[in-house]
């Protein structure tokens, strides 16, 4: 099958799941539109990084819960080249709390970030994607959302169960127009996101309760976007792909 690649958007690009996928897709020959909230250098060095495989690459500050930003993220994009790849990437997550604890203002950052970020994402990408007649939307959910992370972040876990349901209905709204829409729900992962929920040491302290015994890599949640991507996943709509060592 000829491999068509033209722009991707990656959300939250600058660290991560999200500047790994940014790697692999410029080497896959993807040229790539990031987006980071507040940490620039970062996200220059990753589109710098794109650049290096050969590919047109630009980071863009973009907070997804903004209209205004997204639209110039995207229009951003479209300086690049038609888009016709999303990635739904940015995320946050809070320190454990018990649902009795959590503050309404925590929650209303959790799924405005996690859940109306990519619908409004999503809304952005579709119009372009129909207008190229094709399209592939990738949706990083979480392992959470399937466990329900109890005691620990219950909030975060249904934000990302939200985007599980939001990919299937998406994927058959527009599987009549060439655009297939799937998620990836990584388990333990060893990134930053753990510091950010107050425990850095989460990933490797929780190893033993991994089926393969370790943390996974950003590389490897990377490798499984990249693939949904593209040609190779031509057939795959409306999946949801666990990358979870087994857990």
């Amino acid at each position: 099958m000829v491999r068509r690649m033209s722009v991707v958007v990656i959300t939250g690009g600058s660290r991560g799941i999200g500047a790994a996928t940014a790697r692999r897709a410029a080497a896959a020959g993807w040229d790539v539109c990031l987006s980071y909230v507040s940490d620039a250098a970062s996200g220059d060095q990753v589109a710098a990084d794109c650049r290096a495989a050969g590919r047109a690459a630009v980071s863009v500050r973009a907070d997804v819960t903004s209209e205004d930003d997204i639209a110039a993220l995207f229009a951003a994009a479209d300086e690049l080249g038609a888009v016709t790849a999303l990635v739904n990437n940015a995320g946050v997550v809070a320190p454990t709390s018990l649902v009795q604890d959590m503050s309404a203002d925590r929650l209303q950052r959790m799924f405005l970030v996690n859940s109306v970020g990519p619908f409004l994402c999503a809304r952005a990408a579709i119009g372009r994607m129909l207008a190229a007649g094709r399209g592939s939307i990738v949706n990083v959910s979480s392992r959470a959302a399937a466990l329900g992370s109890p005691g620990q972040y219950v909030d975060y876990a249904a934000s990302k169960a939200a985007i599980d349901t939001f990919t299937l209905g998406l994927a058959r709204e527009l599987a009549g127009d060439g655009i297939r829409v799937n998620a990836v729900r990584p388990g333990i992962i060893d990134t930053d996101i753990h510091g950010s929920g107050g425990d850095p040491g989460r990933a490797h302290r929780l190893a033993p309760t991994i089926p393969l015994g370790r943390p996974g890599t950003a590389d490897e949640i990377a490798n499984a976007i990249v693939w949904l991507l593209g040609d190779e996943a031509s057939y795959v709509t409306g999946s949801i792909l666990d990358v979870s060592g087994g857990r």
